[in-house]
């Protein structure tokens, strides 16, 4: 047995992480802000890769769980920024509410929806706290309109750069799902009991060969990925200095440029976010390397 362990923010280790009971309760109960004696039943439900298009390899894992049965939650974990992250998350916690009522049934049938979404990149850059929650409530009151979806947000990068002895539970699940290295692995883990059995559970996955080859194929589509939106805004500053030499040769070689770059640099960025909103990662990847794909795209979407 070699030391290797994956990382707990690759979101196919936390989903195999959250399949032992008790470090599902211990989660949730730190996210939730319940006790974990009054969680009296978890249920993993259908976990699946979230994806438009069959070659499209990056998608999102999300992990759903059935808690005391009346409450649904859906967690995920985004390691790349997502501009439009809070549209998605709200598009697939409303998709989630509305497949629960079949046609017949009534409207009393529908369970809470809860989403948890755990970001490698900041979403609020106003805001400093790395732990945010939204419920829907009335404006100046503040009171409740319904109980029915509630949004969790857990930005890792805002996380304090000490751990504290009175660090709260939350705060450890979001340093121990951040921590790379074992030894800050095993160090979380002795500061709270559910915490040492996602830990176990790690110990265990790490070992196993057909999980850590899952692990690795995931990682690899991450990480690809993450290149190709690194290449996709590469591009669109030399297509803009492109654009910009040629129009420049009509109003001046420097203002025809820095025209033609802001022109190109928002034309691209607009069809990217498009792209990134639709989920069409493949095509998104492909229009990096074929420029004249990525013209047929922004015909496409009438961007001129």
């Amino acid at each position: 047995m070699d030391n290797f362990l994956m990382k707990p923010k690759v979101d196919f280790a936390f989903k195999e992480i959250m399949a032992n009971e008790k470090a599902r309760i211990g989660f949730l109960s730190a996210v939730l802000k319940i006790r974990p004696e009054d969680i009296k039943e978890t249920r993993i439900l259908n976990t699946y890769l979230q994806k438009i298009h069959e070659d499209d390899k990056q998608g999102i894992l999300d992990v759903r769980i059935l808690m005391n049965n009346d409450t649904e939650i859906d967690t995920e974990i985004q390691l790349s920024e997502l501009k439009v992250w809070a549209d998605r998350a709200l598009f697939y916690l409303s998709k989630m509410y509305t497949e629960q009522i079949k046609q017949g049934q009534t409207y009393d049938v529908f369970k809470k929806c809860v989403n948890i979404s755990i970001l490698n990149f900041t979403l609020f850059p106003k805001e400093t706290e790395f732990y945010s929650y939204f419920h829907i409530r009335e404006d100046t009151r503040y009171f409740i309109y319904t109980d029915k979806m509630e949004f969790h947000v857990i930005e890792l990068p805002k996380l304090p750069e000490e751990i504290k002895e009175n660090s709260s539970d939350i705060e450890l699940w979001a340093r121990f799902i951040n921590a790379e290295r074992k030894e800050e692995l095993e160090m979380i883990a002795t500061k709270n009991p559910y915490i040492e059995s996602a830990y176990q559970q790690l110990q265990i996955i790490s070992q196993d060969k057909e999980k850590r080859l899952e692990y690795e194929a995931r990682e690899k589509a991450i990480l690809d990925y993450n290149q190709a939106m690194k290449e996709a805004k590469e591009t669109g500053w030399e297509a803009g200095r492109e654009i910009g030499r040629m129009e420049g040769r009509e109003e001046g070689e420097k203002i025809g440029e820095q025209r033609g770059k802001e022109k190109s640099r928002e034309q691209i960025n607009r069809l990217n976010a498009l792209l990134i909103q639709d989920e069409r990662y493949s095509d998104l990847q492909k229009s990096v390397k074929d420029i004249d794909f990525q013209y047929q795209l922004m015909k496409e979407y009438g961007i001129n």
